[in-house]
């Protein structure tokens, strides 16, 4: 195990990180992503030793309130700091790279989801054998991942009554297996993020955040959408709750859903756009025809989930086919979402939240049809909050807009060098970004406005996106000619 160690980090064996986790320690240890090949042994599964200079978070506190933690530390970085190992933002665990900050911050954010997850069904947590013949059948259909797409996703229903047992229950502990699993799982995503400038394992990382943030934003009902609360210690009823967001707050299912989405959205990104990916006749190309990258993240990230290694952790996601079956179509729905690109999906999602949101009295129909209407609004919510989360940068403080900005030209550039784009990017680039605020991100943050369920968030980033629209007025084209400049820098050195 020596000389596959690295300079100043302590590595331990299989049998180590077991007795940590005997413990209760095991949020002290981090799985490599690589086995290491011992001699005598063959292929082992080692650990990084990373103990926390962070106290352990109390059980049963708020899901969403450590989201800060992230953002505060995105929004001090500038883009000089871009592919460096120093930013002090997102976690300060010593002893770790800034991956292994992202996967253990990421960790914490489904762990406290799932063990929300599992304190609403009282704790429990079995094996759900039964589930295998369902499981493998599940993406295996032969049809591909877009074709599962449904326009109205079925939310799981509680009784008032439940809703009210539940206000304020703790969470239930997920066991220290499924703890184990789910950073086995994360550290592998992570690892299958390529080094792309802007679609890597911090991208996902950040539009996670902002995921946390906008369903933190529904959960805790500031000012301004029709659920404050007269004194800021009191809770909001979760029936008034479920009734406002559409029902997606009152599941932790659903909650878990979007966040984990989020995460693998853009597993194994090639790095250019899909429409690139046809040109080059591309195998994955020929397998899914369009949305390729969408559907090959899920492929990958659900086949992987669906492994016997990660059975406890399963588990703590579902108990029942139906749990199942709606978490996959939670994911399905939330991960295409995020192919803005194709005019024909943007048609029809914009058909359907025309629809979802149109001025007709939902009260004036049957019951069982306002069980539709709100599923409707709820699956088109889910939808357009995955797609400002996915482009949450231009909705937010000029730095982090410009971070990002020049890390996507950067990636958009290298693929133009490289042969893998006809046009040369810092030609047209201030002029289309100014198209992109004015025909998407602005419409969007004003629909997230319109829909009325997330209330100081939506003014918030409209405000920004348009700011930093007027910004990149006054500064986009100076900025271009620096952005081409530090690419053919960086270029000479290496």
């Amino acid at each position: 195990m020596e000389s596959s160690g690295e300079r100043s980090r302590i590595q331990v064996s299989q049998a180590t990180a077991d007795l940590l986790t005997e413990a209760g320690l095991s949020r002290w240890i981090i799985p490599r992503s690589m086995k290491i090949h011992v001699k005598g042994k063959g292929e082992m599964q080692t650990y990084w030793l990373c103990k926390s200079s962070r106290p352990v978070k109390p059980k049963g506190g708020d899901l969403i309130s450590d989201m800060e933690t992230l953002e505060e530390g995105a929004e001090t970085e500038t883009s000089s700091e871009r592919g460096g190992e120093e930013e002090s933002g997102f976690l300060g665990v010593g002893g770790m790279n800034k991956i292994e900050r992202l996967v253990e911050w990421n960790v914490e954010v489904l762990t406290c989801l799932l063990e929300q997850i599992v304190g609403s069904r009282g704790g429990v947590v079995n094996q759900v054998l039964s589930l295998s013949h369902v499981e493998h059948s599940i993406g295996s259909s032969g049809k591909t991942v877009l074709e599962e797409f449904t326009p109205i996703i079925p939310l799981k229903r509680f009784d008032p009554e439940e809703l009210e047992q539940r206000q304020g229950t703790n969470t239930a502990d997920i066991g220290e297996e499924a703890k184990l699993q789910l950073r086995s799982y994360i550290s592998t995503i992570a690892g299958m993020y390529p080094g792309n400038a802007f679609h890597n394992f911090e991208h996902a990382s950040h539009v996670t955040a902002s995921v946390k943030k906008l369903l933190a934003r529904i959960v805790l009902v500031g000012e301004g959408n029709g659920l404050a609360v007269s004194d800021p210690t009191e809770s909001v009823d979760l029936v008034d709750l479920a009734e406002h967001s559409y029902g997606i707050t009152s599941d932790p299912l659903t909650q878990f859903a979007v966040v984990f989405s989020s995460i693998i959205h853009d597993v194994d990104h090639p790095g250019v756009p899909n429409a690139q990916l046809v040109k080059e006749d591309t195998r994955c190309a020929q397998i899914y025809k369009k949305s390729i990258a969408e559907q090959k993240s899920v492929d990958i990230a659900w086949d992987m989930l669906m492994s016997d290694e990660y059975a406890a952790l399963r588990a703590c996601i579902y108990q029942t086919e139906d749990d199942l079956r709606r978490f996959r179509q939670l994911v399905v729905n939330t991960v295409m979402a995020t192919d803005i690109v194709d005019r024909e999906l943007q048609a029809l999602r914009k058909a359907r939240w025309e629809t979802a949101f149109s001025n007709d009295d939902a009260a004036a129909e049957p019951l069982a049809d306002n069980v539709e209407i709100e599923d409707r609004k709820a699956t088109i919510v889910i939808e357009h909050l995955i797609q400002a989360s996915d482009v949450a940068h231009t909705m937010q403080h000029w730095q982090i807009y410009k971070k990002w900005n020049e890390r996507f030209f950067m990636e958009c550039y290298s693929a133009y060098v490289e042969g893998r784009a006809e046009c040369d990017p810092s030609t047209n680039w201030y002029k289309e970004e100014i198209g992109f605020f004015d025909f998407y991100v602005i419409p969007l943050a004003r629909k997230l406005e319109s829909c009325g369920v997330f209330g100081a968030s939506s003014h918030e980033y409209l405000n920004y996106a348009t700011a930093n629209r007027d910004e990149w007025i006054r500064k986009g084209e100076a900025l271009v000619e620096q952005f081409l400049a530090t690419f053919k820098e960086e270029s000479l050195i290496s």
